[in-house]
């Protein structure tokens, strides 16, 4: 049974509308607008939403969609072919009332469709029903009925075609076991001094001549291999009596009392002044903005500048037939025009780093949004599908929710509370590096910090965060600020409950008047089931303001993987009714990759969450926000 069928142009008009059931179509297909057809993702077919599946049919030579609602619960087979009867019978009855393509015409038609549709329903349910059910197999339709029982029967003397093959085989490994036998009765000959060969009445096979050469070999490279393990074992404590202790070139030393970074501080003391140059470790460029992620380089406009070159030099005869070459005549786009164009996109989005499956649903959902659609003159099949996909991969990048930290942290401020961020992510991806980056940010705006250290399992994980908030310290002293500290570490060691150190991280920022928590966590794989048990616990009884998943856009395949575990494993181990997923996305070491960035694609397309920051570098003045124009530029480019 369907709760509903409707059908709407592209620029929101209802035009026909059946309901099955009293409740109302319009939240889920309002969500099916916005979380895929404004999203860009017509990969699929169909959509879930609640207790509703839906299935939709775009017709993009008239800018209609075509949406069907049902429980999903149930398993309605007939409901693809009953889409594509009423897109046939609707697109034929009222094509000149829609080719007017005004929306007034639409507004003042008439679509009387309801018993069509009821015909095309009870048709489509009676050719479901007259499927005869499968029936059982008989012996007689079986091969093994076909056989005769002769053939079937096995007596004791007789063996199978495959044990004789088999006892054959084994025959051969005996007589190739022989040898050892042959080469223990040959010992003695050889022991008694007498040389083996032809002049002594003994002649030799080829194999026993093979096995004499291989034991002489082993005898004479075996001695020479004891030597040298004696020789390297004799060296080995003259090594250790040589060496000479490490200078290093900085100005340390290899003293233990240099080396001890373990002094135990007590939570609210200042830290100690840095010794090194403030300059160096701030880096270049305004560290309160936040600016665009560029990905263009100088080679590249090089390379385009030498590109323009050699086309200058053509013939105009040539440069014509090239422009008129492919060219489509007012004709609508089929699949099998767009299916060279699509493989070699889909190849160069897997080239640049995009998950294969997302890759395919990309070029899927663009051929859907194709289909049919009528093409202009002078346009070409390979500019429209890859204006089309650049189109789509510009909608991606920019998901439904915006996140505003500034903004947040302001309103959570006139609460009289401290804003709560959490980071976490897999092994060494660089959560507390860019943890520290968003900390100078932070503080360039003027707003204080506590930085809360839950990584209680990597060894040297405090000892990170205390220095660098002995550098940030240094960057903003107290000085500057009237006296008040602006950056500070909060720290109980190591071993301890993660979602305790971070409840008493945020009681403290309270009390102290802080207005930030950046909560860093331990790395963990997305399969490690007691980590990610821990992790929802931390979630779940501090509730963050914003939960931020740290990223390589060095990953592939391995982005989506990771994503997908991390929420699932968020939802199954949180507490919570409504559990809480992943808010938005860290891309680290986006210095390191040129042109492919395709992780950024495949990370927000899986979770539809934005890329809140993007880390370029070494210094805490490398921090960029996304630029969806100049990433997808940089993806497209061949």
């Amino acid at each position: 049974m369907l709760d509903f069928f409707t059908i709407f142009s592209k620029g929101g008009l209802v035009l026909w509308c059946f309901q099955g059931v009293s409740d109302s179509c319009t939240g889920p297909v309002n969500a099916l607008i916005r979380s895929v057809l404004l999203q860009e993702r017509g990969g699929n077919n169909s959509f879930t939403h609640e207790a509703l599946t839906l299935k939709y049919k775009l017709d993009n030579q008239f800018e209609l969609v075509f949406v069907v609602g049902f429980q999903k619960i149930l398993t309605l087979t007939y409901v693809d072919k009953l889409i594509d009867d009423v897109h046939r019978l609707f697109r034929d009855k009222y094509r000149t009332e829609i080719q007017q393509q005004s929306a007034l015409s639409l507004l003042n038609g008439t679509f009387d469709f309801q018993n069509d549709f009821l015909r095309l329903l009870r048709e489509a349910e009676e050719s479901s029903k007259i499927r005869a059910p499968t029936t059982m197999k008989k012996f007689e339709d079986s091969e093994k009925a076909k056989k005769p029982v002769r053939s079937m029967i096995e007596t004791r003397g007789e063996k199978p075609k495959e044990k004789a093959k088999n006892s054959k085989k084994k025959g051969a490994k005996k007589e190739g076991s022989d040898g050892p036998l042959a080469t223990s009765k040959a010992v003695p000959a050889e022991k008694s001094g007498l040389p083996v060969g032809p002049e002594n009445g003994i002649e030799l096979s080829k194999e026993e001549l093979i096995r004499r050469k291989r034991e002489e070999f082993i005898q004479k490279h075996g001695r020479g291999m004891e030597k040298s393990n004696k020789s390297t074992k004799s060296d080995a404590p003259k090594e250790k009596g040589k060496k000479a202790p490490r200078v290093w070139e900085l100005g340390g030393c290899a003293n233990k009392e240099a080396l001890d970074y373990s002094t135990p501080t007590t939570n609210g003391s200042p830290e100690a002044a840095l010794s090194e140059d403030i300059n160096l470790i701030r880096g270049t460029g305004p560290g309160g903005q936040l600016q665009d992620l560029d990905c263009s380089s100088s080679d590249d406009e090089g390379a385009a500048q030498n590109s323009t070159k050699p086309s200058a030099t053509k013939g105009t005869l040539g440069g014509m037939f090239g422009m008129l070459k492919g060219l489509v005549g007012s004709k609508s786009l089929s699949r099998e025009d767009m299916e060279s164009v699509l493989d070699k996109m889909r190849d160069h989005l897997i080239a640049k780093n995009v998950a294969a499956d997302i890759a395919v649903q990309l070029c899927e959902s663009v051929a859907n949004k194709l289909e049919g659609k009528v093409m202009g003159t002078f346009s070409t099949v390979t500019s429209t599908v890859k204006q089309a996909l650049q189109e789509s991969l510009v909608q991606i990048l920019q998901p439904q929710r915006r996140v505003d930290m500034l903004r947040d942290i302001m309103d959570a401020q006139r609460r009289q509370r401290p804003y709560v961020v959490t980071f976490c992510g897999v092994n060494g991806v660089g959560k507390s590096t860019n943890l520290a980056k968003i900390s100078f940010w932070l503080l360039e705006n003027g707003f204080s910090v506590l930085i809360a250290a839950c990584d209680t399992f990597r060894a040297g994980a405090v000892e990170q965060l205390r220095t660098h908030t002995r550098r940030l310290s240094a960057l903003h002293p107290p000085e500057k600020h009237g006296g008040r500290t602006m950056v500070q570490l909060f720290e109980k060691g190591y071993g301890k409950d993660a979602a305790g150190i971070a409840m008493e991280a945020i009681a403290f920022a309270r009390n102290q008047g802080f207005d930030v928590v950046l909560v860093d966590t331990a790395g963990r794989m997305q399969d490690n089931a007691p980590l990610m048990t821990a992790l929802a616990k931390l979630i779940t009884v501090n509730t963050p303001d914003l939960v931020l998943f740290v990223g390589e856009a060095l990953v592939g395949n391995e982005a989506v993987d990771q994503l997908v575990k991390f929420n699932r494993a968020l939802a199954d181990h949180s507490m919570a009714q409504t559990p809480r997923l992943i808010d938005g996305i860290v891309l680290t070491k986006f210095d390191t990759i040129d042109d492919k960035v395709g992780a950024a694609i495949s990370m927000t397309y899986i979770t539809s969450k934005p890329i809140v920051f993007v880390g370029t570098g070494q210094t805490y003045c490398d921090l960029r926000s996304l630029n969806a124009k100049a990433v997808v530029a940089a993806l497209m480019k061949a």
